[in-house]
C-alpha cells in the first residue's frame, strides 16, 4: 500500500510539474512553428511523448507489445483501440510513429496547459452528449488525415467497467471510409489493473498493447463494409482474447 502511495503522488507530482514547467517550452515551440510547422508538431509529439514514458516508468508499468510491425508509419491511418482505462491513452499516444491527434472527451478542455498541449497536437474534444458535435469532429478528423495526420479514437465512446467491450460507435469509422486510410486495430489488456481496478492508488503492473492487421476499408465487401465497426471491433476481441493466456 505504501509503495502504490508513493508512486501515485509521484505520478501526480510529475504530471503537475511538466505542465507548470513546459510553459516555456510552449512559447518557443509556437515560435518554432512560425519558422518550421512540421518540425514543430514533431518536437512536440516527442515531448509529449517523453512526458507519457515518463509516466508510465514512475507508475511501474511493463508494457508488452505485440504487432508493433502492423503499424504502418509512411501514410496516416486511423488507430481504433478499446477502452478500459485512462492510461490507454497513456500507452497508445506514447508508441505513434508520426504526428497523431486523439480525439478526447471535452471535459480535458478546462485543464489549463493540459488542453494547449493537445490542442497543438491537433486532439479533438468532443461533447459525448451533443450528436452534432460528433459530426463536427468527424468532419475535422477528415481533413486532419488528408492533412496527412493520423487520428486515435476508442470508439465505445467511454471506459468500460465490466471488462467487456461496449458496440462501437459506427459513425466513428467514417474517418476511414471518406478517406481510405487503413485502420490498425488497437487491443488494451489488463490496463484497468494500474489504476481503475483499486482507486486512488497506482499499481506496478504489467499490460499488452497489441496491434493487429491492417484494415483497409476499400478492400472489405458486404456486411463487413456496411458495419465497419462491428468488423474492427470482432477483430480487437479477437486479440485480447489471444493475449489473455499471458495473465
Amino acid at each position: 500500500m505504501v509503495v502504490n502511495m508513493i508512486r501515485t503522488i509521484g505520478a501526480i507530482v510529475f504530471v503537475v510539474l511538466f505542465l507548470v514547467l513546459s510553459l516555456p517550452v510552449l512559447g518557443l515551440e509556437w515560435l518554432y512553428a512560425k519558422i518550421n510547422k512540421k518540425g514543430a508538431d514533431i518536437t512536440s509529439l516527442r515531448i509529449v511523448q517523453w512526458a507519457f514514458q515518463m509516466v508510465l516508468a514512475i507508475c511501474g508499468t511493463k508494457v508488452i507489445v505485440k504487432g508493433e510491425e502492423n503499424v504502418i508509419s509512411n501514410v496516416p491511418v486511423l488507430y481504433i483501440g478499446n477502452h478500459r482505462s485512462y492510461f490507454d491513452i497513456v500507452i497508445g499516444y506514447s508508441r505513434c510513429p508520426n504526428l497523431t491527434g486523439f480525439i478526447s472527451k471535452d471535459t480535458f478542455k478546462k485543464i489549463p496547459i493540459l488542453r494547449t498541449w493537445m490542442e497543438r497536437l491537433y486532439c479533438l474534444f468532443l461533447d459525448r452528449s451533443n450528436t452534432r458535435d460528433g459530426l463536427r469532429v468527424v468532419l475535422t478528423a477528415i481533413d486532419y488525415i488528408k492533412r496527412g495526420i493520423s487520428i486515435y479514437v476508442c470508439p465505445e465512446g467511454t471506459r468500460t467497467r465490466t471488462g467487456e467491450m461496449a458496440p462501437f460507435k459506427e459513425g466513428t469509422f467514417k474517418i476511414a471510409t471518406k478517406t481510405g486510410c487503413p485502420i490498425i486495430p488497437v487491443a488494451f489488456s489488463n490496463t484497468d489493473d494500474i489504476f481503475e481496478k483499486h482507486i486512488p492508488w497506482i499499481k506496478k503492473t504489467t499490460v499488452v498493447i497489441h496491434y493487429g492487421e491492417p484494415i483497409y476499408p476499400d478492400s472489405l465487401e458486404g456486411d463487413d463494409k456496411k458495419h465497419i465497426g462491428a468488423y474492427t471491433q470482432q477483430a480487437i476481441a479477437g486479440m485480447l482474447e489471444e493475449d489473455k493466456e499471458l495473465f
